[in-house]
């Protein structure tokens, strides 16, 4: 088959590899679309990712395709099964698992960091991993359904309550997704902060309230302009020491903020305690997805989250170098590989 390898900072060579066959418990998939994540880039930028890798390495854990083949003691899984994959597997064992915090888990292993991953035409993968693909969403907004799950846990832990005014800082795909979630949980403002013109216009199509650019606009005469008195709850997407600081500082008296958008490991900003104390604030931040899989699948099948706005490449496998080298995922929205 063909896979995409990382081998070293700048460089993914389409290599010819083996098919690995499924064990008892295990399932061969198809593989048709593989979106491209920020941990995608900042392993091929060779910045610290979420997780370490081990060159050569086949990246990618955004997928969506068709059961190919089943071991001979997986159950309820059949060939032809249109699927997507949670990427990532637990111990079982460690403290954090026998504690209701898997995700933390001190042997998490994750597709396309630890194992190999998607960008691919095929992989094998765990029984217990596989989700099956409503029939009214199609294999490209099925690739979707990981980085919702990762929303998904932010979200819950941002502990949106119907009427709150949530503040979005930044709307590219995560954002975009979150503005969705902000809406379905009956927030009654959401703020999308973002500069790119074409996003925020993005986000007011999806739910949000009004916009501001954080580069160009005044921030508090726009907040003045449209009545708000308090902002209940701030998520940033965009994961920069500026946005972090922003998200603090309008984040309003008893808001929870969420850092949700991943900052290099070694960035540090300023915060000051007196006024978390002040404002009696709850500065969050959320990890992976646990135990949110199966939901997003379903809200991609209500329609509840309308993935197809928010993806705008999709580009063949064969050309995947060029999605990195020429920044095509800092776009205007989500890029997908076509791995078949």
């Amino acid at each position: 088959m063909k896979a995409a390898r990382f081998y070293e900072r700048g460089k993914i060579v389409i290599d010819e590899i083996s098919v690995k066959e499924p064990e008892e418990y295990e399932v061969l998939i198809k593989i048709r679309y593989c979106g491209v994540c920020g941990t995608d880039v900042h392993i091929f930028n060779g910045e610290k990712g979420s997780a370490k890798v081990n060159p050569p390495v086949i990246l990618g854990h955004e997928l969506s395709g068709d059961v190919e083949k089943v071991g001979s003691k997986v159950s309820g899984i059949k060939p032809g099964d249109r699927v997507s994959v949670d990427p990532n597997t637990y111990c079982g064992k460690c403290y954090f698992c026998a504690n209701g915090k898997k995700h933390l888990c001190t042997d998490m292993k994750g597709l396309g960091t630890a194992v190999d991953g998607a960008f691919a035409e095929y992989i094998t993968v765990p029984e217990e991993s596989v989700y099956p693909i409503a029939e009214n969403v199609s294999y490209e907004e099925a690739a979707m359904t990981e980085p919702i799950s990762c929303c998904l846990h932010g979200f819950d832990l941002t502990d949106v309550k119907m009427g709150d005014t949530v503040m979005v800082v930044g709307t590219g795909n995560i954002g975009l997704i979150m503005v969705q979630l902000a809406r379905n949980a009956g927030a009654d403002k959401i703020i999308a902060v973002e500069p790119n013109e074409t996003r925020r216009k993005k986000a007011l199509e999806l739910g949000a309230s009004f916009g501001i650019d954080p580069l160009h606009d005044n921030t508090e005469e726009i907040l003045k302009e449209h009545k708000i008195v308090n902002i209940d709850k701030v998520i940033d997407c965009a994961g920069r020491i500026s946005t972090a600081e922003y998200a603090v500082r309008y984040a309003g008296k008893g808001a929870i903020v969420m850092l949700f958008g991943l900052t290099g490991p070694d960035d540090a900003m300023n915060l000051k305690p007196f006024e978390v104390f002040q404002k009696e604030l709850t500065i969050k931040g959320s990890f992976v997805n646990p135990d949110t899989f199966e939901r997003a699948g379903r809200l991609l099948g209500t329609g509840a989250i309308k993935a197809d706005k928010i993806i705008s490449d999709i580009i063949p496998l064969g050309d995947i170098q060029r999605v990195f080298e020429e920044r095509l995922y800092a776009k205007d929205g989500k890029v997908l590989i076509k791995c078949d």
